[in-house]
């Protein structure tokens, strides 16, 4: 039995497939016990160790290993691996003496991979481009916190991609078709309970109006409902005699009635049986699905849920055009009770969702007016070099169109100060150690327009409620919190200051600490950097295509502290 290192073969560039064949032909007088032991070991060389998404720190955010190995060695071996960047080399990759890292940087983030030295870097970095394709089908913003929310769903396409160390023959389109499990029995499962629970809701109903008619007439005669009158067992009493049958009712009149037979009850005809048929063919549901639509069931379609991972679920507006734009932006601020401001920080991202097909290719016409200084970064597939020259934002490829019926973040934007002066709602808390407590706000930045402002106060224990002595506004005690809700349904220019003032009655007095920290929510339809979509034009044509957009400016963390 001769092995001659066949399987190493297809592992270009191994040393050790070399060696193995030059062995096996040097000893052709050896058994086949020895044969059969170098073609073993020849099976057992593995060419890739482990793939994994970790951050500039070499902390492990995915990893996926496929072969034995220990948590603490890839542990060991991803933080070791800044360390080599720091030597200096303008490489996709980085030798030690046992492994190589194959790397490709992402924004803040590394995809990397750990193969032996012996194994084929031409192989190594195409597996490696393979992986890079897979993140952005499941991570839209390719941060951590995305990563870690599909962390199942990307070690599934690891797995599809390298079995046992070496590489599978698939591209991106097989990857994503073996990952959907599609499962045709479960559909047919959901749709049966659907029914079923529709069914019982129904029999209920129907039996709940049954006895309250019941309960109605026995009151109208002027009887009370309980058991033997109104409880299912019939009005009146039942005796029987001889050869007759009589029942006497509660005002003393004998009926004569016949005699009881009994009559088996008779199966229930209501239809096909709606019991789990395994193998169904697929038309046999659509037809079932659509007998429940057209009776005004709500069926979910449970292919294009299973299909696609990263979209999440979401009603979208009823005014919603061909392209669709939002400016989302997150605020998180931290001030001190007595001025100043310790930090600030706002986030946004434009997000882009096309509708229709026939307005998939077109670019966004940007004014950026804002003078704060933010800092832009847009998405890898956009074009960057045109967007810092003219503020448009277009892909790399103008022939390649944008995804239909996706939620695209195609431009990030972060602001960062402590500069009091741009917060857009300030906070001063008086609380005195006699219980009066005197809290005021003030609109900073006049062109905002806040609405669903909550300003909370936390309150002290074992004290009883507040008495508030005057409010702009309304205010809420809640009890289970503690805390006194300062509500203002709209703050603007108009109305851009605002005071409460109330007292709590402590004999022993009360310690100015228990007031905070003072918390605040809003909510507002103009966003705080002055970031607008002016036009969106066809790039074939560059003739306008219509569009709707939103603004949603909330608070992630508002306190003073």
């Amino acid at each position: 039995m001769k092995c001659n290192g066949a399987y190493n073969s297809s592992t270009s560039g191994s040393s050790s497939s070399s060696n193995i064949s030059s062995k096996n032909n040097n000893n052709n007088d050896d058994d086949d016990d020895d044969d059969d032991a170098s073609c073993k070991f020849s099976y057992k060389v593995q060419v890739l160790l482990a793939a994994a998404v970790c951050n500039r720190s070499g902390k492990a955010i995915v990893s996926r290993h496929f072969v034995e190995m220990t948590r603490s060695r890839v542990e060991g071996l991803l933080a070791a691996f800044p360390k080599l960047m720091g030597t200096g080399k303008q490489h996709t990759f980085v030798e030690t003496e046992s492994v190589r890292y194959v790397y490709q940087p992402l924004e803040k983030l590394y995809v990397l991979l750990i193969t032996t030295k012996a194994s084929n870097i031409l192989e190594d970095l195409e597996t490696l481009r393979l992986f890079a394709k897979v993140l952005p089908e499941y991570c839209r913003n390719m941060d951590e916190v995305e990563i870690v929310d599909q962390s199942f769903s990307l070690i599934f396409a690891f797995d599809e991609i390298v079995a046992l160390g070496y590489r599978e023959n698939v591209n991106l389109a097989q990857i994503r078709t073996f990952t959907e499990m599609d499962s045709h029995e479960e559909k047919v499962f959901q749709a049966v309970r659907q029914t079923q629970e529709k069914e019982a809701k129904d029999q209920m109903k129907k039996k709940a109006k049954e006895i309250q008619q019941r309960n109605r007439e026995i009151a109208k005669s002027g009887r009370t409902p309980g058991f033997g009158t109104g409880g299912g067992f019939g009005s009146g009493s039942y005796r029987s005699g001889g050869s007759s049958n009589v029942v006497t009712d509660s005002g003393g009149s004998m009926v004569d009635s016949p005699k009881p037979s009994y009559t088996k009850p008779s199966k229930q005809t209501s239809g096909p049986s709606r019991a789990l048929k395994l193998g169904s063919k697929k038309k046999d549901v659509d037809t079932f699905v659509g007998q429940l639509q057209s009776e005004g069931e709500k069926v979910a379609d449970s292919s294009k849920s299973l299909s696609d991972p990263v979209t999440k679920s979401s009603v979208p507006p009823v005014n919603q055009e061909n392209v669709h734009l939002v400016v989302e932006e997150k605020i998180s601020l931290t001030a001190g009770r007595d001025g100043g401001l310790q930090n600030m920080e706002v986030h946004g991202m434009l997000r882009l969702r096309i509708n229709q097909e026939k307005a998939a290719k077109v670019k966004l016409l940007l004014s950026n007016n804002d003078q704060k200084g933010i800092q832009l970064q847009t998405h890898p597939n956009i074009d960057k070099k045109l967007f810092a020259q003219t503020s448009v934002v277009s892909l790399k490829n103008p022939d390649k169109p944008f995804p239909v019926g996706q939620d695209i973040g195609v431009l990030k934007w972060r602001f960062q100060t402590q500069d009091e002066a741009f917060m857009p709602l300030s906070i001063n808390c008086w609380p005195n150690e006699n219980g009066e407590v005197n809290i005021e706000y003030e609109l900073e930045q006049d062109n905002m327009e806040l609405e669903d402002v909550q300003i909370n106060i936390p309150c002290p224990s074992g004290v009883g409620s507040p008495v508030v002595n005057e409010c702009d506004g309304d205010h809420h005690y809640d009890s289970h919190k503690r805390q006194l809700q300062w509500r203002l349904p709209f703050i603007d220019s108009t109305n851009k200051a605002g005071s409460l003032e109330f007292t709590i009655q402590a004999g022993g007095g009360v310690h100015p600490e228990d007031f905070f920290p003072v918390t605040v929510s809003f909510v507002s339809k103009k966003p705080y950097c002055d970031i607008a979509v002016n036009e969106v034009q066809h790039i074939d044509s560059e003739e306008p295509e219509r569009f709707s957009s939103e603004v949603i400016f909330s608070v992630e963390k508002y306190e003073i502290v």
